[in-house]
């Protein structure tokens, strides 16, 4: 919990655009995958291996301190593909954060052990059922190396929290009740969905996919309309699981998918989300780069200069002060939006 000092520091930042308490750090420790998804360009960079060792990050946990990092999620790349993930969680336990590990679940089998004692929680992806999950992740047995995985958490804690994120996309916009079923069937505690990401150059893409690459992935104007009443059938048909918080988001927050595809087919403007991202979080790359999020521009490179001092330079209190979520065209498209109040990321 932050303490009211840090709560006013938060409400600081959002008045300065200067950084005084960061609470989300996102860390990709790894840069290659273990998949290869549809959706995802990472996997084409497995030619280049670049991890995080625990000597580049100590120069920065100062900085964690200083800024009152309280969580950090291992994106990827897969985490588990580094050659010595669990120094790093060290490093990082050490500075009293929460760790959040980001998986495909291929190996989680084989690293339970460690991945429970050093990791406060997993998000797997989940794609689909068993054929369908294989088919998006391109690798033969991934779907049940992932439920495999999970009753290998179990075994050693059954109150382990295991949730699921799935990546709506054109291969599997039609089998929302069967992911949910999935979830369940593997006994993961909680599912959530977000749309797939086609308009930016995150995610390892060098340049932004061209239309034919985008329209592999993204949803045609007819496939869009018929997605919006399909959602509205999935939402009375799994009243309970929202209800018990099974899906994580709202109906409403579930209908901005729809409305995310919609727009992008050009049948409605695009919305930006609510979030504070920039404000409040940032990632940091495998190779040293650091971003405000996932989708904006580098602001510098931890191998280069502190990580407190990148994120306060003039170029990035420049670029958080210019910043207008509601007009933004990164913005208006993203995908995957945070937003914390000074209230709940303190935790009162």
């Amino acid at each position: 919990m932050l303490a009211p000092s840090q709560i006013v520091k938060r409400h600081v930042t959002l008045w300065t655009h200067r950084i005084h308490t960061l609470p989300v750090v996102v860390l990709m420790p790894h840069s290659r995958c273990d998949c290869r998804c549809v959706m995802c360009d990472i996997w084409k960079a497995n030619d280049r291996r670049q991890e995080l060792s625990r000597q580049d990050l100590e120069p920065h946990v100062g900085a964690f301190g200083k800024l009152g990092v309280r969580s950090v999620v291992l994106s990827g790349g897969e985490a588990l593909l580094h050659s010595n993930l669990w120094t790093l969680c060290e490093l990082l336990k050490e500075q009293g954060v929460r760790i959040t590990l980001l998986s495909t679940g291929l190996s989680l089998e084989r690293h339970a052990q460690p991945v429970v004692l050093w990791c406060d929680e997993v998000i797997v992806s989940l794609d689909g059922n068993r054929s369908l999950h294989d088919r998006i992740r391109r690798i033969p047995g991934v779907f049940d190396r992932l439920a495999a995985g999970v009753r290998a958490l179990r075994q050693i804690d059954p109150s382990y929290r295991v949730t699921g994120r799935c990546v709506v996309q054109r291969l599997n916009y039609k089998h929302l009740l069967g992911i949910i079923e999935a979830a369940h069937d593997i006994t993961l505690n909680q599912i959530s969905f977000l749309a797939a990401d086609i308009t930016t150059e995150a995610f390892n893409r060098p340049v932004r996919w061209d239309e034919a690459r985008a329209a592999e992935v993204g949803l045609e104007p007819e496939e869009a309309r018929e997605f919006e009443g399909m959602l509205e059938a999935v939402i009375t048909s799994s009243r309970s699981d929202f209800e018990s918080d099974f899906i994580a988001e709202s109906p409403d927050k579930l209908r901005r998918i729809a409305r995310h595809f919609l727009a992008l087919s050009g049948q409605c403007e695009p919305v930006a989300p609510t979030c504070n991202a920039p404000w409040v979080s940032t990632v940091i790359e495998a190779d040293g780069t650091v971003r405000p999020c996932f989708f904006h521009p580098p602001l510098g490179n931890i191998h280069e200069a502190p990580l407190d001092e990148i994120l306060n330079a003039d170029r990035a209190v420049a670029f958080r002060r210019n910043l207008d979520v509601a007009s933004d065209e990164i913005c208006r498209r993203c995908v995957c939006p945070l937003h914390l109040s000074p209230w709940r990321a303190s935790g009162l």
